[in-house]
């Protein structure tokens, strides 16, 4: 027996099967385009740089923000030590061996954020990272009024240290909750550098493009 839009099936003794009024969960949807709501998330967050654009780091879809370190931006320039992405080459940087004659990172990344409908898809791209330093999600304000949210991901987003901006539907944004600084890190590792070394390509890229640290063009 078909059941109509709406209603819950349900079984009743022999007689088969009733329906009885069902409440459909609301569509959570963005209001506004991810990397919009990325580049305005991160003045709230307190984090320095530019947004990159979004990159799959692992299987995850998630926005760096770093900024140069002119320092050793300068040394890698004169050293013509461009970006290197290989990540076999880059963990070689971490051995014993070659302490002192790895380049220094040339960029300095504040923060890794991901914008998602889903608090749990959020969670899972930006976790990985929180490891490292500060990360957070931004989802639409709807995902944040619900039991789940409040039970389930505000403890697991205190115990990692994220934080949380939300996005009402006239994609305005608020922050609901703010980085901890209490979290447990790993430290540098040739995971954490080699995300350094993508960074800094996409900064060159940018800075190639006519982008200002700014992320403004330069005409």
């Amino acid at each position: 027996m078909a059941v109509p839009p709406g209603q819950t099936a349900t079984t009743s003794g022999s007689s088969g099967v009733r329906s009885i009024p069902g409440r459909a969960a609301p569509t959570l949807e963005l209001p506004s385009d991810p990397a919009d709501l990325a580049e305005r998330a991160v003045p709230l967050l307190g984090w320095q740089g530019t947004v990159l654009p979004q990159l799959t780091l692992f299987g995850r879809r998630v926005f760096v923000v770093a900024r140069l370190r002119p320092e050793a931006h300068a040394e890698r320039i004169a050293t013509g030590m461009r970006p290197v992405t290989d990540r076999a080459t880059v963990a070689t940087w971490t051995w014993p061996e070659l302490w002192g004659v790895a380049p220094p990172p040339a960029v300095r990344i504040a923060g890794v954020l991901a914008v998602a409908r889903h608090w749990r898809t959020g969670m899972a791209a930006t976790v990985p990272f929180a490891r490292y330093g500060e990360a957070a999600v931004v989802l639409p304000t709807a995902a944040t009024m619900s039991h789940d949210y409040v039970d389930n991901c505000l403890p697991k987003a205190r115990t990692h240290g994220l934080g949380v901006v939300a996005a009402d539907e006239e994609a305005r944004l608020d922050l609901d909750l703010t980085c901890g600084d209490d979290r447990i890190t790993l430290g540098e590792d040739e995971v954490w550098r080699w995300v350094h070394e993508v960074a800094y390509e996409q900064l060159l890229v940018r800075e190639a493009a006519g982008f200002s640290a700014q992320g403004v063009r330069n005409d």
